[in-house]
């Protein structure tokens, strides 16, 4: 087997969302003929809570090796843990490098420092290395006064040219989160670039969490509609318009009272909240937001648990909502509202689970559009059609195919 490097500081027991990207990938990457090696940080320098229930979700294949950070000190001036870590991490994979045949250093993003050690370690060592874009680098930051927030993009501006001018390959979860950085920073040689999901592995799904307390369990008869996972601005359109039917709704006692929604793990984001809307509305009742992060394992078993899977995406089309297959897996019906060209569109009408779609179209009217989404809405909260999705058309989006597509873009890549 070829050996890949994989360097990224966080790994369970940590439950960021970014940890399943290096996770599902190196999961599957044997299955190609690639030996997965995990470099990443001690759980002890963590600033969020462990997870230990996450060492569950990794393949027994997966190599894993720690190195140390410096600690979070008072006042917090450095929290981001590639920097903390960085000549911990450094150190580490020149000393691998130099023991073993290493034959590709692949680094997912955020954090965004530790691209810079691709390619210091090109320079040193030859090896090639790629660079996988889970969210931009360099944001459109104008409507933020956060100083932190300005010098950090000021940053992105200065290393990320330095740090993917010499990969062998680009690649992200979707080809736009990365397309601006390309048109950035390469004009005459394009880099090689792949785009792949997260996707999913179905063995997430069969773990299940004894005497696990469910959010509903003191609503007697609860019809839980769960929403798990980050709250995004983009989202609030959506959410608006949803609140406001529920409302008319209950104005017009069309409303179960039994029936109540469930937002799990929104964050705390700086925005309005979905609990403010839900005031807005004066639907405060039926709408539950809980904005810490809960453990992974435990969002799985409880959209397993729910009445029904809420995924309310964004109004922009290149949101690509890897939370889809989490909930299509839990084998409950999904509401779902996206543009129209989200590839989840097309991730649903394959798997025959498009039945509570609603698609957004911003150039179409809007009186149409609310019309269509109340229809919809109203059909999925009374569960009037079959919900009978083909989940083996999922396939071609699992873990296992990204894993693949990834293989055959560094096969590419490397001499």
């Amino acid at each position: 087997m070829k050996n890949i490097l994989i360097i990224y500081p966080h790994w369970p027991p940590s439950n960021l969302a970014g940890v399943h990207r290096a996770r599902l990938i190196s999961n599957f990457l044997p299955e190609f003929g690639w030996h997965p090696i995990i470099l990443t940080v001690k759980p002890e320098y963590y600033e969020e809570p462990h997870d230990w229930d996450m060492i569950k979700t990794v393949a027994p294949t997966t190599e894993v090796i720690h190195v140390d950070a410096k600690p979070v000190r008072k006042p917090r001036i450095i929290g981001d843990i590639g920097l903390r870590a960085f000549k911990f991490l450094k150190k580490e994979a020149l000393k691998i490098i130099s023991e073993r045949k290493i034959d590709f250093v692949w680094i997912p993003i955020p954090s965004f420092y530790v691209a810079v050690l691709g390619r210091i370690l090109h320079e040193k060592t030859g090896v090639p290395y790629g660079i996988d874009y889970i969210d931009p680098w360099v944001m459109d930051i104008s409507k933020t006064r956060n100083m932190r927030a300005i010098l950090s993009n000021m940053l992105a501006h200065i290393l990320e040219p330095y740090a993917v001018k010499k990969t062998s390959l680009i690649s992200g979860v979707a080809y736009e989160y990365f397309r601006p950085m390309i048109e950035r920073n390469f004009k005459d040689q394009l880099p090689l670039t792949v785009a792949m999901p997260y996707g999913f592995d179905p063995k997430d799904h069969e773990i299940i969490i004894d005497d696990l307390e469910l959010p509903w369990s003191n609503i007697p008869n609860c019809n839980p509609l769960v929403y798990a996972g980050a709250f995004l601005p983009n989202a609030a359109y959506f959410t608006q318009k949803l609140f406001s039917f529920i409302r008319k709704m209950i104005d017009a006692g069309e409303w179960d009272t039994n029936t109540h929604l469930f937002f799990l793990g929104t964050g705390y984001y700086p925005y309005k909240s979905i609990t403010e809307y839900a005031a807005d509305a004066g639907i405060s009742e039926y709408i539950h937001e809980i904005r810490d992060r809960f453990p992974f394992l435990h969002i799985l078993n409880f959209l397993s648990k729910s009445y029904g899977v809420l995924v309310i995406g964004s109004t922009e089309q290149h949101y690509t909502a890897s939370k889809i297959f989490q909930s299509l897996l839990s084998k409950r019906p999904v509401f779902a509202v996206f543009h129209h060209k989200s590839s989840v569109c097309d991730i649903l009408a394959d798997a025959k689970a498009d039945t509570y779609l609603v698609k957004y179209f911003p150039d179409g009217e809007e009186n149409k559009f609310d019309d269509t989404y109340m229809t919809v809405w109203k059909d999925f909260v009374n569960q009037n059609k079959p919900w009978q999705p083909d989940l083996s058309a999922l396939d071609k989006y699992s873990a296992k195919e990204s894993a693949r597509i990834l293989v055959e873009g560094i096969e590419k890549a490397i001499p």
